[in-house]
């Protein structure tokens, strides 16, 4: 294994840790600056947003622009905007270092995942993409709950100071692992880039990723209430049942980048469908508690196990220029975060029970399936119909040099 792909791993967790471990620490960062908890949400919807500008705007501006430094220079952002939320005085401060975190994420996991496929051979781009993306449901299994424990003992400024030296490592990995990736083809350009959203096919992609996330995120998001409120679970068991979502996470992950190297289609098409059937199981037996665990891993193994596939379907279809394409994947991951959210909290406000984010989940899930099929049937009408075979991409996988 490439010795750049752990570098971009550990991007990866820094990232990832930056943006869910403060879901843990919200009531102490709400109570330090005096604001309400509604406001100290914003901490967290402000980033994702954030992340949708970053991914297409950042992307978009460094595509003429070498890709090594350009992830450099994405990480001494990231550990710009934590510092600054770690030294934030006021919660406006605190908000613009988020922000400026997130403004690297999108563009980060966008490129990082063109680089990480240059490092392998075609045939292996997809579990090279699966070992980036490690590191982020690594946040979710072992850094977020440290991350939660470092700011109730030390103070949750504590935790972004310790998110800051993880990039500060990274930095250090990408500029010492990862080689420079040159490319024998035309060279890069935005508007060559842009060429990339003619395909129909990145479109279908685009659509499956928000949906599919979507649906996974609807059921998620208040998964808390439906542990506590439906399951019977006691609030302080809560943390170590995510862990076991988060473990979900890393075996889906690590099996979807394995699989989709051999087909990516056919392994959208199976987890897609897998994890409608748990959505469809987990709202109707929530009352269960050992139905509950075992679905709550599922549901973290089947969702996140499309994300190598997806990445790799758009990056595919996208042809030699996948770098913005692969972007905007990002985007729409946010997206549809934002999506599930907003329609199981509608759910939730019109008083249908917390188990009805599972049931929207379910419904957007749905519809993340039937477009993957038409995505699917239609690709195999194209001439190259290769959409079950590697990632083929002008990355510069066969002329890298060591940097």
């Amino acid at each position: 294994m490439p010795l750049g792909l752990i570098a971009l791993a550990i991007g990866g967790f820094g990232i990832g840790l930056t943006e869910f471990v403060i879901m843990g620490l919200l009531p102490e960062v709400a109570a330090d600056f005096g604001v309400t908890e509604a406001a100290a949400g914003w901490l967290i919807s402000g980033y994702a947003l954030a992340v949708v500008v970053g991914a297409l705007g950042l992307t978009a501006a460094t595509t003429r622009l070498p890709r090594k430094p350009v992830l450099a220079g994405l990480l001494v952002l990231f550990i710009a905007g934590n510092a600054i939320s770690a030294m934030a005085p006021t919660y406006e401060l605190m908000m613009t270092g988020r922000v400026i975190a997130a403004l690297c994420h999108g563009a980060f996991f966008g490129i990082g995942s063109v680089v990480a496929a240059g490092l392998v051979a075609p045939e292996k781009a997809a579990g090279a993409i699966a070992i980036m993306f490690t590191g982020l449901t690594a946040a979710n299994v072992l850094g977020v709950p440290f991350g939660t424990f470092l700011g109730q003992e030390f103070g949750w400024r504590s935790t972004f100071w310790a998110i800051s030296a993880i990039g500060v490592i990274a930095l250090i990995g990408i500029a010492t692992l990862v080689p420079n990736l040159r490319t024998d083809g035309p060279a890069p350009s935005l508007r060559r880039e842009l060429t990339a959203f003619r395909s129909g096919q990145v479109w279908l992609s685009l659509a499956v990723t928000v949906l599919g996330f979507g649906g996974m995120f609807g059921a998620f998001t208040y998964i808390a209430y439906t542990l506590t409120e439906v399951s019977g679970f006691a609030s302080s068991a809560v943390p170590w049942l995510l862990v076991l979502f988060g473990a979900g996470l890393v075996v889906g992950n690590w099996i979807g980048g394995r699989l989709a190297d051999r087909s990516i289609d056919g392994t959208l098409l199976g987890f897609i469908s897998a994890l409608l059937v748990v959505l469809v199981l987990f709202a109707w037996l929530a009352p269960n508690p050992v139905a509950t665990v075992v679905l709550l891993t599922a549901m973290g193994g089947f969702g996140f196990g499309t994300v190598p596939a997806l990445q790799s379907r758009v990056m595919r279809f996208a042809e030699g220029a996948p770098t913005l394409a692969s972007g905007a994947n990002i985007a729409a991951f946010n997206l549809g975060n934002a999506l599930g959210a907003w329609t199981g909290g509608l759910t939730i406000a019109a008083g249908l029970g917390y188990t009805s984010p599972i049931w929207v989940g379910a419904i957007i899930t749905a519809v993340a399936l039937a477009v993957m099929v038409v995505a699917a049937v239609t690709a195999r009408r194209l001439p190259r119909a290769d959409a079950s075979g590697p990632v083929l991409l002008d990355t510069g996988s066969t002329a890298a040099t060591a940097a």
